[in-house]
């Protein structure tokens, strides 16, 4: 039965509609704000999915083209493939704040799927997807703690703007979304112009207000039309003792004995660490094989095993600010770099903290090279890039190498945002730049030693970026009481066993005058404000911290490009030569990067860009394009090529595409009965430009640059003879359709490529 449920927000009218679509999924809706339309729906599997450790959480997010009414661009494959990264961050975005509200020992499978069904290019669908997504779990029988919600918050001119358009947006100093459910918060996404600590603070605080307002919106539809929770049980051997009391004997052996294992002794390295676990999850595994507990029971534990000794390191950091490694809580690991530790590449580095370590290259291209762009939310290009590799052995592991993965996706997009604001301008730095991670080992935020690795490979490569910038990672060690925060402290540069159950991975990357981006998840029920403003004070300190570092590798870009680079220089022309420049089907263009070697891209406003590792080639091309947009002006000389040979003259091509007529009489001192008799097609010929008429038809002259025996000039004779030059008469000479230059005898006008030859 068809509900449907309205609300005012930020000046655009919320709609939310159940029991009209989908009627056999769990819970299902559709939102939608403006014209901008999503579908949401959930489903929870009927059993518990057998040997998975985790909750099998999925969330799907859908871009249709035709919600923006576009078809695929593609000429082969006109419908919806594999999702664009826009999309799999969208369904990253959706995820990360519903998932801390599930209970993490959920086996059963559990899908949710957004549809963008209408897109009214004004307000995004990630924002709807989330109302949607929020609103089909709370009205579902999933268990789930909900309802979250979020905004996106803008910047124009200094002030703050809720769910900006796309139009704002493109003028906007900062894209932040926070999600939560008011005075908590569960996930933050950011990307900024270096904007100090205190103004995002500013920003991520003005959105209490409007989460506040559409969680009671929300919940006002969970209460009125919301199913009863399903209560999943879970089977047990009445024979042997309950999964409840498996845990509490787990539980109090960590008690007694946890700091044995992990707190003797300092445990600098992760094998030490992860040696300590996996020994003390033994000893526990023993203590229960003695109370004859069988081994599906005892491994049904083992992740729950895991989950106490996270707490038991958090608890360390809370109550003794005492590190499982021996830092102090603002203290980073062990930093080095290293900058051209690759011959080939135009730009490398090398990373490393602690054990994280991170290679990163960068390539330059030409302008051409950019990326294009073919969603449903946009079509365009895109010049710069990162792109982020996660291989198995990094870990340790033995792992299939398959396509790049969703994890991998959002690390390589968060670096792009921090780095993308102190990129240079097209029109200073005209290159394409591609920048690679490869990570080499880790052990907690590559993501972040990803971005120090780029920023040093960028310099190291000689581009000219605005500014330098660094990441650091914030963790968080926490104790809630019934879903309420009662004590917390925040700690810098988290690695593996603090990365746990009421922690938090809190990202931030920014230069010495702000942030330029922030990714924050976390394992609790809701970062507090308070919270939020300790992590952002440390994240500062750290990223200065590190900058120190880096800039004493290198303290700013190289001066030269590496030899291996290609060199651009660009140049406007007329926007009425471009037609001119790459002829009929492209073939003056082609014809020009044949000869040469040379990439070529013009750009709508006649910018041109040429492309070359080669300098002769470069130089030749340049040449070559100048010639054909250039105005030839009477008194110029040229050696041209002759091209045709009349009754009464000839012609001769000046530069690529323009071309000039020498009459007989002009050919010679003496007089010359044929063209013929003094050149041949193909020959080339010293002319000089003596008129250019009211229509650019340009007449030449060999005469003109010849003299006589004493030396001096020979006399000029009239441009235009007179018809006795024809064997008497009156002059014909000039005009079109049926004249001697312009008729049956050949034609004449200045020959120009272009689309309509």
């Amino acid at each position: 039965m068809l509900k449907q449920f309205e609300t005012e927000f930020n000046g655009r009218k919320l709609i939310v509609k159940t029991g009209e679509w989908v009627g056999q999924a769990n819970g299902a809706c559709t939102v939608q704000y403006g014209e901008t339309v999503v579908l949401a729906t959930a489903v929870m599997g009927k059993e518990d999915r057998e040997g998975v450790d985790f909750l099998p959480l999925t969330v799907e997010y859908e871009e249709r083209f035709y919600a923006a009414g576009k078809i695929k661009g593609s000429k082969f494959i006109k419908r919806e493939t594999r999702p664009p990264d826009e999309a799999i961050l969208a369904g990253r975005l959706i995820d990360r704040p519903i998932r801390p509200l599930f209970n993490q020992e959920t086996r059963r499978e559990i899908q949710v799927v957004n549809t963008v069904l209408s897109l009214d290019q004004e307000n995004d669908p990630d924002i709807i997807a989330l109302y949607a997504t929020s609103c089909a779990l709370a009205i579902s029988d999933i268990p789930w703690e909900g309802p979250v919600v979020g905004v996106r918050v803008g910047r124009v001119d200094g002030q703050l703007i809720i769910n900006p358009t796309y139009a704002q947006r493109l003028t906007s100093d900062l894209d932040l979304v926070v999600a939560g459910t008011g005075d908590r918060i569960l996930m933050l996404e950011a990307g900024a112009k270096e904007i100090p600590e205190d103004q995002m603070y500013e920003a991520m605080d003005a959105t209490r207000k409007e989460i506040k307002q559409l969680m009671e919106f929300f919940n006002k539809i969970r209460k009125e039309i919301g199913k009863t929770k399903a209560v999943i049980e879970k089977k047990t051997d009445e024979s042997s003792p309950t999964d409840e009391e498996l845990k509490k004997l787990a539980e109090d052996f960590v008690e007694e004995r946890g700091d044995d294992y992990l707190f003797k002794t300092f445990l600098k390295v992760k094998e030490q660490r992860t040696g300590a676990a996996e020994a003390l999850s033994h000893k526990i595994d023993e203590m229960l094989l003695e109370k004859g507990v069988g081994k599906d029971r005892r491994g049904k534990i083992y992740n729950y095993v895991h989950s106490l000794i996270y707490k038991a390191v958090g608890r360390k950091i809370l109550e003794k600010g005492q590190r499982i490694d021996g830092r102090a809580l603002d203290e980073i690991r062990p930093l080095a770099t290293a900058v051209h530790v690759l011959p080939r590449p135009h730009g490398s580095a090398v990373f490393s903290r602690g054990e994280t370590q991170v290679l990163a290259t960068v390539t330059l291209g030409a302008p051409g090279m950019e990326q294009y762009l073919d969603t449903m939310e946009e079509s365009g290009r895109k010049r710069f890039m990162h792109h982020y590799n996660f291989p198995p052995y990094c870990s340790g592991e033995v792992k299939p190498l398959r396509q790049t993965g969703r994890r991998e996706t959002g690390h390589g997009a968060l670096v792009e945002r921090g780095i993308a604001a102190i990129i240079p301008d097209q029109d200073i730095f005209p290159y394409t730049i591609r920048v690679v991670s490869e990570v080499l080992s880790s052990n907690g935020s590559t993501s972040m030693a990803s971005c120090c690795a780029s920023m040093l490979s960028l310099m190291d490569a000689g581009v000219p970026v605005k500014n330098i910038v660094a990441g650091v990672a914030i963790g968080l060690a926490s104790e809630e009481v019934d879903k309420e925060m009662k004590r917390y402290k925040v700690f810098t540069d988290l690695q593996d066993l603090e990365d746990g159950p009421g922690g938090m991975d809190f990202k931030v990357i920014g230069s010495n005058k702000g942030i330029t981006a922030i990714q924050m998840d976390t394992k609790t029920y809701g970062l507090t404000f308070d919270i939020i403003r300790d992590a952002l004070s440390a994240a500062k300190k750290g990223r200065e911290d590190i900058l120190g570092i880096i800039t004493a590798e290198l303290a700013a870009p190289r001066a030269e490009l590496s030899t291996y680079a290609p060199r651009i220089i660009s140049f406007k022309i007329d926007i009425e030569k471009i037609r001119e420049v790459i002829g009929p089907g492209g073939k003056v263009i082609n014809g020009i990067i044949a000869k040469t070697g040379a990439t070529i891209d013009i750009a709508q406003d006649g910018t041109v860009a040429v492309t070359s590792t080669n300098g002769e080639g470069m130089e030749k091309a340049i040449n070559m394009i100048k010639d054909i947009v250039r105005e030839v002006e009477v008194g110029e000389e040229f050696e041209g090529t002759v091209t045709r040979i009349l009754d009464f003259g000839a012609f001769v091509e000046l530069i690529p595409g323009t071309e000039g007529m020498v009459h007989v009489s002009q050919m010679a001192a003496g007089r010359t009965e044929h063209p013929s008799d003094v050149m041949k097609i193909g020959d080339k010929v010293k002319v000089k430009v003596i008129e250019k008429d009211e229509k650019g038809r340009i007449n030449l002259s060999m005469r003109a640059l010849m003299k006589d025996e004493s030396g001096n000039p020979l006399p000029e004779l009239p441009a235009r003879p007179a018809r006795s030059s024809f064997g008497g008469g009156r002059p014909r000479f000039g005009s079109r359709g049926g004249d001697d230059r312009g008729g049956s005898r050949g034609g004449f006008r200045p020959h120009r490529k272009s689309f309509n030859d």
